[in-house]
């Protein structure tokens, strides 16, 4: 093998890896992308049942108004949201309002033995879930792809293509609680 052939085939051999790295980014992010529309779906779902639950609610008139409108403000705020830090605050909003209106709801034999009532309780319990599952394929996802990021010698690929670095999608601590309180109700 002449000297030529010798610097061609590295010159192929750093052009394909390259590739790979980029084509590794593009990956990543569309994987990200796939995997917001999953939670931001499972939001919209969370959010198209709150005004029954409210309407629910709103039946029994010695509730307490102030936390229907914390809910319905938490509703509006996650509807009205565009980025994930806005998205994630609405959600950790709604579910310390929704932890508090379960808890407020024991004490409301009537509202609590209302079968509507706890068709919603259970479905938006349902919901929970799933939207946690899907936040930790998300954050997987982004802790890869903002690793990648900072490799070496993968960060002069995306530092030349201008891929910038992802947020996660967290549960505040405080509402993590609320969230986990919120009464489980099996049928």
């Amino acid at each position: 093998m002449s000297f030529g052939n010798i610097v061609l085939l590295i010159i192929v051999a750093v052009v394909g890896y390259l590739i790979v790295i980029y084509n590794k980014f593009v990956s990543l992010r569309a994987g990200i992308d796939a995997s917001w529309s999953d939670i931001d779906v499972q939001l919209k779902r969370r959010y198209d049942l709150i005004p029954a639950l409210v309407d629910t609610v709103k039946g029994y008139k010695d509730y307490e108004a102030d936390t229907l409108e914390k809910v319905i403000q938490a509703r509006q705020q996650g509807l009205n949201a565009d980025s994930v830090e806005e998205k994630a605050a609405a959600a950790n909003m709604l579910s310390g309002a929704l932890g508090k209106l379960f808890a407020l709801a024991e004490a409301y034999p009537d509202l609590k033995a209302n079968e509507n009532f706890l068709h919603l309780q259970g479905e938006l319990s349902g919901l929970e879930d799933a939207i946690q599952n899907a936040r930790r394929y998300y954050n997987a996802i982004v802790r890869d792809y903002n690793a990648k990021l900072e490799s070496f010698p993968d960060l002069f690929v995306a530092q030349k293509f201008n891929f910038t670095s992802r947020d996660y999608f967290e549960l505040d601590e405080s509402e993590a609680e609320a969230v986990k309180k919120m009464p489980k109700i099996d049928f």
